[in-house]
């Protein structure tokens, strides 16, 4: 049984060059290993992204729903945000 099966595929030619390019500059041996390459990489940031919602945004999630009295309106953070951007600005003009 075979483990691969043959795709054709339409890229933009800026694609298609970048492809080639990486082909014929040795990086790699053929047109099909460019793409799974990047397959690979698509593959790892959506597990990145899928790994850092269940534990970082969930964890800020439930720490927020735990104590929610440290919560803050959006208008006043910004404007703590701009504050502390403008103390910035001062001290690298001084």
């Amino acid at each position: 049984m075979r483990s691969t099966q043959q795709m054709s595929i339409t890229l933009p030619i800026e694609m298609a060059t970048l492809v080639k390019s990486r082909v014929s500059s040795g990086d790699y041996a053929s047109e099909s290993e460019v793409i799974r390459e990047g397959l690979r990489a698509l593959q790892e940031r959506e597990n990145a992204v899928e790994q850092w919602l269940r534990h970082e945004a969930a964890a800020a999630y439930d720490a927020h729903k735990a104590n929610r009295g440290k919560a803050r309106p959006l208008d006043e953070a910004w404007k703590r945000i701009e504050a502390q951007m403008d103390a910035i600005d001062q001290e690298e003009g001084a």
